[in-house]
């Protein structure tokens, strides 16, 4: 007699999509603000006239004016739903107002979460110093300095937080959340030409980031390599690993996710059993 096979009730889709944030209040649904996963939720099921609401899963919660040029997102739709991809693509470009573009849907590998089977996520922070404005086309992108910025010492102070530990310091704290993470990243260069020349580009990645933890880096690096702190008060508030109100939190329109690493196909559902056993072990 041999075993009944039973089909899964639901088939996970992959989105990429990259949005530009000054409109958005931030990726996660909140009552009554236009967010990114809002708009995205609220149009599928419209589009695939679906009965109950669907829930967007994403490799990086990012906060209000925040970009995306990266981001991964899940869904899990029922099995019997026939789902052209391209043609979800195009109509949901239609209708999201250009200000967030879903670049493809593809079905989901085995063991794939968007959230918990990532590695690494990549962000770039883009600043101008000097008191010299970006180009206008692209200064929704770019976080505006009128001090100058030694990059030299921003890079050498960039260097010894590259690492594996307790970034409380640069986090604003959740309850219950681990604020120790794996900086595998750090550094920052000048755009040597084309409409960003001269723009400092500093980039970041890591296993994961805690919330507003890529800005608060920015700000104490910047305070370094501005003159207004030294190496000493980094190295302190560092190795506290508490959070510092001296830090200034850079502001958001100066940051963009870019780039989501996964693990190859066959380690999916092993990367994310780990991923989901650290994050037990953090709350207990």
């Amino acid at each position: 007699m041999s075993a009944e096979v039973t089909e899964p009730s639901t088939v996970r889709w992959r989105l990429d999509l990259g949005y530009d944030g000054t409109n958005f209040s931030g990726w996660a649904t909140q009552p009554g603000r236009r967010t990114v996963q809002g708009e995205l939720e609220s149009w599928i099921r419209r589009i695939l006239r679906l009965d109950e609401p669907v829930q967007l899963v994403c490799a990086g919660r990012t906060d209000a004016g925040v970009h995306a040029r990266g981001q991964v997102a899940h869904v899990d739709l029922g099995s019997m739903l026939i789902i052209d991809c391209a043609a979800l693509s195009r109509r949901l470009n239609k209708v999201l107002g250009g200000d967030c573009v879903v670049r493809r849907i593809t079905a989901a590998p085995p063991g794939f979460d968007a959230r918990f089977a990532a590695i690494w996520r990549r962000y770039v922070y883009r600043l101008s110093d000097g008191g010299v404005p970006p180009d206008p086309l692209y200064r929704s992108q770019i976080a505006q300095l009128n001090a100058e910025v030694d990059l030299d010492r921003l890079n050498e102070e960039a260097a010894t937080l590259v690492g594996l530990r307790d970034f409380g310091t640069f986090c604003r704290r959740r309850d219950g959340a681990s604020t120790i993470r794996n900086l595998l990243e750090l550094a920052a260069r000048r755009v040597p030409s084309g409409p960003m020349a001269g723009v400092i580009e500093c980039t970041v990645r890591a296993d994961a980031f805690c919330h507003a933890m890529v800005r608060s880096l920015i700000g104490a690096l910047v305070a370094v390599a501005t003159g207004q702190r030294d190496h000493e008060w980094l190295a302190a508030i560092t190795e506290r690993g508490v959070r510092d109100s001296s830090i200034t939190v850079m502001p958001a329109t100066g940051l963009t996710l870019e780039e989501v690493g996964y693990p190859a196909d066959h380690e999916l559902a092993a990367r994310v059993l780990e991923a989901r056993a650290l994050r037990e072990v953090s709350r207990s």
